[in-house]
């Protein structure tokens, strides 16, 4: 009967490497995840933040919505676009696509 047991016991040790197997798995995907998914979004946030903190009065920006136009005021939130020859839009700093180009100073 004890032969049995030791037997049995023996045959089942095995099946704690399939536990160890599945944490390797875990771990793997999880630092798969990191690099695919996490970490290039955390790179383009930063990217982000570094672009809207280097924005300047004379700036041509584009927001997020395709609005076009040249940074005339800033505020800590908030950016004031002069967009045509008279138009005048507030908009959030965040919503800030892309800086289109220098002002014009620095490209003389």
């Amino acid at each position: 009967m004890w032969n049995a047991l030791a037997v049995i016991a023996l045959q089942q040790a095995p099946g704690g490497r399939t536990g160890m197997v599945m944490v390797i798995y875990l771990v793997s995907f999880g630092l798969i995840a990191w690099f695919l998914l996490i970490r290039p979004q955390r790179k383009l946030a930063q990217r982000h933040q570094a672009m809207l903190a280097a924005i300047k009065k004379g700036d041509e920006v584009m927001t997020e919505g395709g609005i076009i136009g040249t940074v005339v005021h800033l505020a800590e939130d908030r950016l004031t676009l002069k967009t045509g020859e008279s138009t005048r839009v507030v908009v959030a700093r965040m919503k800030i696509a892309r800086v289109m180009s220098a002002p014009e100073a620095e490209k003389a």
